[in-house]
């Protein structure tokens, strides 16, 4: 498998209930067609800068900045010559602007000198790079280079245990039970899928069932109480 674990044995939910598991996919495509992420980008690189500054921001939030920041800076070598300070004076309407500033300007001497200013088609370079995880990698690798990935966020985590296709406890965890479950032709749609439910419907601690287009097939749905109200 391309971007995930290979995993020798079943996840029980394939093997106990593939009807219902059927049917969340179809509700889910359904709802949600055509769906991609909401970061604006145009290259590789900006992607990847906008991945970085997403953390503890929401998409709409870095859109903002990134429609400023990358009319003045396109590329590696562009944001290699900023110094962390500078950059941070273009991004502080996001969280962690400090941190984030010190990785992009990091990640983009890095790019600038050992990759020639290309970001990495191989998870195991990019994971390498200053402020790049896994969720990172994934989400560079699935949207900007069409790889078999699939990212895991607080939403998809979320999304994922309430409807019982999942039982991990951290997004790596529930990323391989996913990565079981799903067809790999699957995976990128259905990220983006949970996460625009996990947005409008999904809510951590006010889930909207009554007008959850797959509560017929959710376990958690109707409950009331910390059950159904728990933020993963």
């Amino acid at each position: 498998m391309q971007g995930c674990w290979a995993m020798e044995n079943k996840c029980q939910p394939q093997s106990r209930e593939p009807a219902r598991v059927k049917q969340i996919l179809a509700g889910l495509a359904g709802a949600y067609p055509d769906v991609s992420t909401d970061l604006k980008f145009s290259t590789p690189f900006e992607l990847l800068v906008a991945v970085i500054l997403s953390a503890q921001s929401t998409d709409a939030q870095v859109n903002k900045i990134t429609e400023r920041l990358f009319k003045k800076y396109r590329t590696p070598e562009d944001f290699a010559r900023l110094t962390p300070e500078e950059l941070a004076e273009h991004i502080k309407g996001c969280g962690l602007f400090r941190n984030k500033s010190k990785f992009i300007v990091d990640t983009s001497r890095i790019l600038a000198e050992d990759y020639h200013g290309k970001v990495p088609e191989v998870r195991e370079q990019l994971e390498k790079l200053p402020g790049v995880g896994r969720k990172t990698a994934n989400v560079v690798l699935g949207v900007a280079f069409g790889q078999q990935t699939f990212p895991v966020d607080t939403h998809v985590q979320r999304v994922a245990r309430r409807l019982g296709l999942a039982s991990g406890k951290t997004p790596e965890q529930i990323e391989k039970e996913l990565c079981v479950l799903i067809p790999p032709e699957l995976w990128q749609p259905l990220h983006h899928q949970m996460i625009q439910h996990g947005r409008k419907v999904c809510d951590a601690r006010r889930p909207r069932c009554e007008q959850c287009c797959i509560r017929d097939y959710c376990p958690e749905a109707g409950k009331k109480g910390a059950d159904s109200c728990i933020s993963y």
